[in-house]
Formats: structure tokens, sequence, C-alpha cells
């Protein structure tokens, strides 16, 4: 996926996939990780997502990595903090008490840059990225995060009625991706509610992969 088809949809407010509420099966299936209070949670492509209010009033920490300054600008004005702003490398850090967002590429961040990863939210991340780019995401998280693990959100629906982002991804697909390294339970399975985007009907699946 071009950078700049993300940073255009941003700019100019397309941002259907931003949810207003909070993701039902992170707060149903978030305890399957067993976390304890305190750990440190790393939201890739994490947008200005409500889920990081709901993860920081659990008491969790929050590490984040997103393209789009714009939108990290706008999750810290909603946060009503105001962030320590630095550069590494490429990429800036914004940090205030709890969390940490690196804006730029993802995949130029490395396992010392983000520091302790205890666990992985994976709404937005994987189903934003096609066939080929899911391919080097899925063989840089274990290496960036020390294959912590994961709660990971998938959709399955027709592609021919709609393309992506956000794209099907089936079982077979998270085995293909994600076997060598981790084990896979499906926690839930829930129908999208009006259909994805309105337009085709849909069905969320939740994840836990754990290392092997």
């Amino acid at each position: 996926m071009d950078p700049e088809f993300w940073h255009t949809r941003w700019n100019s407010n397309q941002i259907g996939f931003h949810q207003k509420d909070i993701n039902a099966m992170l707060m149903g299936q978030l305890k399957a990780l067993d976390l304890s209070p305190g750990s440190r949670i790393f939201v890739p492509l994490c947008g200005k997502s409500h889920d990081i209010v709901w993860l920081l009033s659990q008491g969790y920490s929050v590490v984040g990595a997103e393209l789009s300054k714009l939108a990290i600008d706008q999750l810290f004005e909603e946060l009503n903090l105001i962030p320590e702003i630095s550069t590494i490398g490429v990429l800036l850090h914004y940090h205030a008490p709890d969390i940490d967002i690196f804006v730029g590429d993802i995949f130029n961040l490395d396992a010392e840059i983000i520091g302790q990863t205890d666990a992985v939210y994976d709404r937005a991340a994987l189903v934003a990225l096609p066939q080929d780019m899911r391919e080097r995401y899925a063989q840089h998280m274990p290496w960036l995060t020390n294959t912590a693990p994961q709660l990971l959100i998938c959709f399955e629906y027709d592609q021919s009625i709609m393309q992506g982002p956000p794209f099907s991804i089936n079982a077979q697909e998270v085995e293909r991706l994600y076997g060598d390294h981790y084990s896979l339970t499906p926690l839930a399975h829930a129908d999208v509610k009006g259909g994805l985007k309105g337009v085709c009907s849909a069905i969320e699946t939740a994840w836990h992969l754990y290392a092997l």
C-alpha cells in the first residue's frame, strides 16, 4: 500500500476505518492474554483509535506505530495530553505518561526502539495491508515484538463484492502468515453489524496468537 494513500485519507478526513466506539472484541477478549496490570501493549497502525483510551483506562501502557502525523496530533489532542516530541532516525517519537507513539513507516521500527512489549493488539494493521505487504509485516512482527502474545482482529467477507482495505483474511491466511512463530486460537466470531462499510456482510474474528 502506497503511504500516500493513507496520508491522503487522513488529510481529506476519509477515515471510515476509524471506529467511534471501543472495539467489542478488545473489551471481551483481551483477558485471554492474561496480562498483568501495567503491561505495555503495542498497537500497530494505531491511528487515533479510541481503543487506546480504553487500554489506558484499564491501567495498561500503550506503545503505537502510525504513518500519519495528523492522526497522532489528533490523538493527543483528544487525550488532552501535550506530548514530548523527539526524533529517532526517520521516526518521530511522541511521549506522555504511559503512552509512546512512533510516527513513520512501521518497517523502520525495531525492538530496541519500541522497548518492552508485553502484548500486541492488532485491529487495524494486518487487515489494512494487501497480500504482498502482509507477508513482510507478518515476518517483521515476531522480530519487532519478541513474539509477544497478540490479540488479532480479522474480517472475512466476499472480496468480489468489495475490495479492501480492510481486506478479507480467513483462518488459512492467518495460519499461513503466523503459523511458523505462533500457536493460533480463535477466540470469538461476530457478524459485523450493518455489514462492512455498509456494503457486504462480514464476520469479525478475534485470534489469540502466542509464541511456540
